[in-house]
């Protein structure tokens, strides 16, 4: 690593953690055939491990948006000398939008219609269906807890819930095994109802997608839960009375 670089990196990583403003190098890199290709480039040369999944134009002329597998939203100039880490804001006649949620929404609107509902463990609306919404999901979470206690209130105001699976404290612990034994039993309803209860469930393994859905859910930005995504992509973060839910969808 050239002593440039090293004296870069850590510059470049509070950048990404706190939005900051960031000149990168001077010069282009040799051979490269478009602005998405040089920024690429010149990120992944910069800050290793930095995974670079696409790049394209933003609503700002002259200005390319950068998706990662870094949460913050990364803005890049056409040269990919200067970049920025956070947040995009347009002031408008009815006042000021948030153009990097609204990016993130339609991403995680397409990554969860994509995803296989047979994955899902879901509780259907009674009677006609009027929305639908993901629940990303911890069974130990006292907020998620109180969500499900709604679940039949949300069931009758012709809310659909898919949850997906998002035990905080990760992989292998036993709060995960726990959501895995609830997917992996006979009756996954039943077995999700007695675990936010606070009842023991029968341990049980099989092929299942829970690690799979913790990280869609750090893919999306889930940051805690019960973390509720909207059919549009937008995400509320915590637990929202049911009436009031359906209120904001239009329902009530």
């Amino acid at each position: 690593m050239s002593l440039l670089l090293s004296r870069y990196l850590p510059a470049l990583s509070t950048a990404l953690s706190t939005g900051l403003v960031l000149g990168l190098f001077a010069m282009a890199p040799a051979h490269a055939e478009s602005p998405e290709q040089t920024i690429t480039q010149r990120l992944n040369e910069a800050v290793p491990g930095l995974q670079v999944n696409s790049v394209s134009e933003s609503a700002v002329q002259g200005l390319y948006e950068v998706r990662s597998n870094n949460r913050s939203m990364i803005y890049a100039t056409e040269d990919g000398e200067y970049i920025i880490a956070g947040e995009l804001l347009q002031l408008t006649d009815d006042g000021i939008v948030n153009v990097t949620e609204q990016a993130r929404s339609s991403e995680r609107a397409k990554l969860l219609a994509e995803y296989s509902a047979d994955k899902l463990i879901t509780y259907p609306a009674d009677g006609e269906e009027k929305a639908v919404v993901g629940v990303f999901t911890d069974i130990d979470c006292p907020y998620c807890r109180k969500l499900h206690d709604e679940m039949d209130r949300l069931n009758e105001l012709g809310i659909t819930v898919n949850y997906y699976g998002y035990p905080r404290s990760g992989p292998g612990t036993p709060s995960f095994r726990k959501y895995e034994s609830v997917w992996c039993a006979d009756d996954q309803q039943a077995a999700m109802d007695q675990a936010k209860a606070g009842d023991r469930v029968a341990e049980a393994s099989c092929d299942n997608p829970v690690e799979e859905q913790f990280e869609l859910g750090s893919q999306v930005g889930v940051s805690g839960t019960p973390a509720i995504v909207l059919e549009d992509g937008k995400m509320i973060n915590g637990y929202v009375p049911a009436d009031r839910l359906a209120e904001g969808l239009g329902l009530m």
